[in-house]
């Protein structure tokens, strides 16, 4: 029961991701809560790189938790506070994420929960 990605050749793609991931029966389906740049201590790390890299270990974890990998991700939702964060965020997602791409969504927020914070992700992921 492999996922099914729909991407029609009348939308057009904008970025590395699909439009769509269809799921088969009977795959568990895990939704983890956003993930922010925050270490195992509880601290903030200093600039967007640092908070990138620290959200996609932590999106590991939680999935390493549940027996599955980054590869079972087959959808991110990425909220940045401000646009110039959007080429590091990309390239630090690409270090964990890889093709073929999961559905995305990427939004712009004038805030988090902390006016530390400078991204949030949060990732429903598939398997058998």
């Amino acid at each position: 029961m492999a996922l099914k990605r729909h991407n029609p050749k009348g939308v057009a793609l904008m970025g590395r991701y699909s439009h769509a991931v269809e799921l088969s029966p009977g795959q568990r389906v895990i939704y983890a809560s956003g993930q922010v740049g925050v270490d195992s201590k509880g601290k903030i790390a200093a600039g967007i790189e640092k908070q990138c890299d620290l959200v996609w270990k932590n999106i590991g974890a939680i999935l390493r938790s549940a027996g599955m990998t980054y590869g079972d991700i087959v959808k991110i939702n990425g909220y940045l506070t401000d646009a110039r964060f959007i080429g590091a965020y990309r390239s630090v997602r690409d270090k964990y994420v890889h093709d073929p791409m999961p559905a995305s969504t990427l939004v712009l927020v004038s805030g988090l929960a902390s006016p530390d914070m400078l991204v949030e992700v949060e990732v429903v992921a598939a398997r058998t």
